[in-house]
C-alpha cells in the first residue's frame, strides 16, 4: 500500500517544519487506533501529525533531523503498518494484480462477513428457538460457532493483541475480550459443566436472569456479535469507499494520453511525458490534455464536469484552457503552461484530500474522549461483574451483563462521526465547484454574519464592455458603431477594445482604418470609408442632448467616450464593467442565508453606488476608492464592530484581505495568490456559488454534530442498560453495529445536497 502524495517541502518561514508527507497506515481498525498513532507521531521532536480514521490517512509536518524512516519505525513499533509515498509513475496505469487496493480488501471482508454470517445464523436460531433444539444441538452450535469466532474474529483478535503487546487497548480490545469470554465460557460449561448432556434446552433472553452457570453456553452471543460487527465493517468500509469516490472521480477526470506536435507530425504519447511549452492537437469530443493557453483555433470548451457550469465557454487564439475539460467544437492545438502536479486538476484534488485529512475542533474532542473511553469501559465492566455478583451470587448473570458492556460500548460511531460527514461533503463540494480546504473552515461559516464582496471580477465580469450608444438627432446608431468601431479596433486601450468588440457584435464587421493616430490623453483618431473619424476627447463643440447623455452615463457610474467625424460629436458611447447576471440573485440567497453584503472596491463611489443599487446592496454598506493595501482594514474594522467577516474575491490584491477574514472565498477564475489564502475556493466565477458553499458548509457541520450527539448520546444511554442487565450481549452487538452505520449512512445524505 502507498500513499499517492509525495514528500512536499515547506516554505522556510515555516520552520522549524521543514517537511510534509503523507502516509497510509494499515491496521486500524477504530478511532481508538488513529488516536494512538497520532498520540505516537506527535510525540517525537519537531513533528506534528493529524491521522484519519476514514481515509487511513497520515499527515506529517517533521523537522529537519527528523526522516520518513523514523516516522514509518514509530508507527510500526505503535502496533501498525507505514509505507513511504511511492515515487510518481510515468504510467499511471497499473494492473489490479499490481496494486491491492481498496477493492481487494472489501471483498476479503466481504467472504469473512458472508461466511461467518452464514455459520452464525443457524447457531443464533438454535439458541432463540427452544423448538428447534434437537438432542446434542449444542455440540452443532460449537462446531458452528468455533470458524466464526477463531477465524471471522481473527482480525479483532490479532488487533487487541498487537495493542495489548504495546500496553494499549482499542475498540477491538472490547470485541475480542467480550467474544472470546463469551465462547471460552461455553467450552468450560460444555467440557466441563452440564451444558453438553444430552437432551440440554437452553431459553434466550433479551435480559439478564439467574442461571445455572455449569449449564449455560453463550454461543450464539460470541458468534452472532463477530457476525454483526463485520457487517458494521463491511458498511462502513463500502461506504467510505463511496464517500471517497467524488475525489476519485476528480482525479480520473484527465485525459490518459495525448497527440503532441513534433516536428510537424502528431505523435501519441502519456499525458505523464508532456512538459511544459509542448504544443498537443485536441480534436473536437476529445479531453484537453492539460492547463494551457489555445495557439490555433477556434472552438468551444465544455468545462462541466471540473466546473458544474454548463453553457460551453468559446475559445480562441490566446485564451486559457484547463485540462480535463472537452473540446466541443473545431480542432485546437494548445500550448502547455501547466503539467503534473501544477494543474488546476491536481490542485483541486489535493484541495480535497487535504481538506479530508484534516479535523474539525468537534472531531478532536471526540479523539480526546475515545482515548480514554475503552480503559473507562473495562474498568466499567469489571465493576459490573463484580456489584451484580456481590449482590446476586450468580456468576452467570454477572458474566453477562459484564460481557453486554464490553461489546455495546465500541464506540465506532464516535470515530466516524466526522470524517465520514467530512469525506462526503468536500466530494459533493469538488461535483459542484466548491472546494474546502478544511474542516476547520466549517465552523467558521456557522458563525459568519457579514459578506464582503470585492467589486471587480466578483460581482461584475471585470471586463470594460459597451453598455449603451447614444446618437445625435438625425444619426443612424449602426453607422455610428461601424465607423467608430474600426477606430477603435487599431488601439490597445481597455475601452478602445470595449467599443471595437461591441461595435462589431452589434453592426458586424469592421472597415480598415488609414492614417491611425493616437492623441496621448485625448483619444484617437484615423481615416475610415474617406471620413475623418475621432473618438475620445477631440471635440470642442458638443450638442447638448450628447453631453446630457454623457453627463447621465457618468452619473450611472459608466465611462463616456464621444465619437464622430468631419469635425462633428455624433454619439456618445457609454462603457462599464458589466455587472455578471447572476449577482443580483446570489445577493439574495446570501442575505437569505442571514449574511450582510458589504460591497468594497477600488472604484469612484459613483461607480461603487451604481453597482450595489442593481444587484441589491445597500448604499451604507459600500465602501469605495479603497486602496488594495487598505482592504485589510476594513475587514478589521468590521471585525472591531463585533461582526464575523467572510470575503469574497479573486485578485492578488484580496489576497490579504481573504487570509484576515474570518472566512476567505475565492474565485477560482481568479488568482493563485487569492486561491491559496481563501477558505473556499469558488472554481466557477458564478457568486452564487459563494451562497452554495456556505450552505454546503453549514450542512456538513450539522451533520457532524448529528453524528456526534448520537454517538455521544448512544453510548452514554447504552453503558447503564447493559451494566443494569436489560440488555443481552448479541442484542448489544447488534445496536452497536447499527450505531455505526447510522452514522455513515446519514452523512451519505449529502450526497443529495443541491
Amino acid at each position: 500500500m502507498t500513499s499517492t502524495t509525495a514528500q512536499t517541502p515547506i516554505a522556510p518561514g515555516d520552520a522549524p517544519s521543514a517537511s510534509e508527507v503523507e502516509l497510509l497506515i494499515g491496521g486500524m481498525t477504530c478511532a481508538s487506533c488513529a488516536a494512538r498513532v497520532e498520540k505516537k507521531l506527535n510525540r517525537m521532536d519537531g513533528v506534528s501529525a493529524t491521522v484519519n480514521f476514514a481515509t487511513e490517512k497520515a499527515k506529517v509536518s517533521y523537522g529537519a533531523g527528523v526522516e520518513v524512516a523514523d516516522l514509518i519505525a514509530t508507527v510500526v513499533k505503535t502496533g501498525y503498518t507505514a509505507e513511504e509515498p511511492a515515487p510518481p509513475r510515468a504510467e499511471p496505469e497499473a494492473t489490479a494484480e499490481e496494486t491491492p487496493g481498496p477493492d481487494s480488501e472489501l471483498g476479503a471482508l466481504r467472504q469473512r462477513l458472508l461466511v461467518s454470517v452464514l455459520l452464525a445464523a443457524p447457531v443464533v436460531l438454535l439458541a432463540m428457538v427452544p423448538a428447534l433444539q434437537f438432542d446434542n444441538w449444542q455440540w452443532l452450535s460449537l462446531t458452528l460457532a468455533s470458524p466464526v469466532v477463531v477465524w471471522g474474529g481473527a482480525p479483532f483478535h490479532r488487533a487487541a493483541w498487537t495493542n495489548a503487546r504495546h500496553g494499549a487497548a482499542t475498540m477491538d480490545t472490547l470485541v475480542s475480550v467480550g467474544t472470546l469470554a463469551a465462547f471460552g465460557w461455553s467450552l468450560w460449561a460444555l467440557f466441563f459443566g452440564h451444558a453438553g448432556m444430552t437432551g440440554m434446552h437452553d431459553e434466550f433472553r433479551l435480559t439478564v436472569s439467574r442461571m445455572d452457570g455449569a449449564s449455560t453456553i453463550y454461543l450464539e452471543v460470541a458468534s452472532g456479535v463477530v457476525a454483526l460487527i463485520l457487517l458494521g465493517r463491511y458498511l462502513e468500509a463500502r461506504s467510505k469507499r463511496r464517500a471517497g469516490a467524488a475525489l476519485k472521480a476528480l482525479l480520473e477526470l484527465g485525459a490518459k494520453d495525448v497527440a503532441v506536435l513534433r516536428e510537424g507530425r502528431e505523435v501519441r504519447v502519456p499525458v505523464s511525458s508532456l512538459a511544459v511549452g509542448d504544443r498537443f492537437v485536441v480534436r473536437p469530443g476529445e479531453k484537453i490534455a492539460t492547463d494551457g493557453t489555445v495557439v490555433e483555433g477556434v472552438s468551444a470548451v465544455d468545462a462541466s464536469m471540473l466546473t458544474g457550469e454548463s453553457v460551453p465557454v468559446d475559445v480562441g487564439p490566446g485564451d486559457k484552457v484547463t485540462g480535463a475539460t472537452v473540446n466541443a467544437g473545431g480542432r485546437l492545438v494548445v500550448a502547455a503552461t501547466r503539467v503534473g502536479a501544477d494543474t488546476q486538476l491536481a490542485r483541486m484534488a489535493k484541495l480535497v484530500e487535504d481538506a479530508q485529512n484534516g479535523k474539525a475542533e468537534v472531531q478532536r474532542l471526540a479523539d480526546r474522549v475515545s482515548a480514554v473511553f475503552v480503559p473507562v469501559v473495562i474498568l466499567i465492566a469489571l465493576a459490573t461483574f463484580g456489584v451484580w455478583l456481590g449482590v446476586t451470587g450468580d456468576a452467570v448473570s454477572a458474566f453477562t451483563a459484564a460481557v453486554a458492556v464490553l461489546i455495546i460500548a465500541c464506540p465506532c460511531a464516535l470515530g466516524l462521526a466526522t470524517p465520514t460527514a467530512l469525506m462526503v461533503g468536500t466530494g459533493r463540494g469538488a461535483q459542484l465547484g466548491i472546494l474546502i480546504k478544511g474542516p476547520e473552515v466549517l465552523e467558521s461559516t456557522r458563525r459568519v454574519d457579514t459578506v464582503v464582496l470585492d467589486k471587480t471580477g466578483t460581482v461584475t465580469t471585470g471586463r470594460m464592455t459597451l453598455q449603451a450608444v447614444y446618437t445625435a438627432d438625425g444619426e443612424d446608431e449602426k453607422e455610428l458603431l461601424r465607423l467608430a468601431g474600426a477606430l477603435e479596433h487599431a488601439s490597445e486601450h481597455p475601452v478602445a477594445r470595449a467599443i471595437a468588440a461591441g461595435a462589431e457584435e452589434r453592426a458586424g464587421a469592421l472597415p480598415a482604418v488609414e492614417h491611425f493616430e493616437n492623441v496621448p490623453g485625448r483619444g484617437v483618431r484615423g481615416r475610415v470609408d474617406g471620413r475623418e473619424v475621432a473618438v475620445g476627447r477631440l471635440y470642442e463643440d458638443v450638442p447638448e442632448d450628447l453631453a446630457r447623455a454623457a453627463r447621465e452615463a457618468e452619473r450611472e457610474g459608466r465611462t463616456a467616450v464621444l465619437a464622430g467625424w468631419d469635425g462633428r460629436a455624433r454619439g456618445v458611447l457609454a462603457v462599464a464593467d458589466a455587472i455578471k447576471e447572476t449577482s443580483a440573485e446570489a445577493i439574495r440567497e446570501l442575505r437569505a442565508l442571514g449574511l450582510t453584503p458589504v460591497l468594497l472596491t477600488g472604484d469612484n463611489r459613483t461607480v461603487a453606488e451604481s453597482v450595489a443599487k442593481a444587484v441589491g446592496i445597500d448604499a451604507e454598506h459600500v465602501y469605495a476608492e479603497v486602496l488594495p493595501e487598505d482592504k485589510v482594514d476594513v475587514v478589521r474594522r468590521l471585525q472591531r464592530e463585533g461582526r464575523a467577516v467572510a470575503m469574497v474575491g479573486d485578485g492578488v490584491n484580496d489576497a490579504a484581505a481573504l487570509a484576515t477574514a474570518d472566512l476567505g472565498l475565492a474565485m477560482g477564475t481568479g488568482t493563485d495568490a487569492a486561491i491559496e489564502a481563501g477558505d473556499l475556493t469558488l472554481v466557477r466565477g458564478d457568486l452564487r456559488t459563494a451562497a452554495d458553499a456556505i450552505r454546503l458548509s453549514r450542512r456538513t457541520l450539522a451533520t457532524i454534530k448529528g453524528n456526534l450527539v448520537w454517538a455521544f448520546g448512544y453510548n452514554v444511554a447504552a453503558l447503564p442498560l447493559a451494566a443494569a442487565g436489560l440488555l443481552n450481549p448479541m442484542i448489544a452487538g447488534a445496536a452497536m453495529a447499527f450505531s455505526s452505520v447510522f452514522v455513515v449512512t446519514n452523512s451519505l445524505r449529502l450526497r443529495r445536497f443541491r
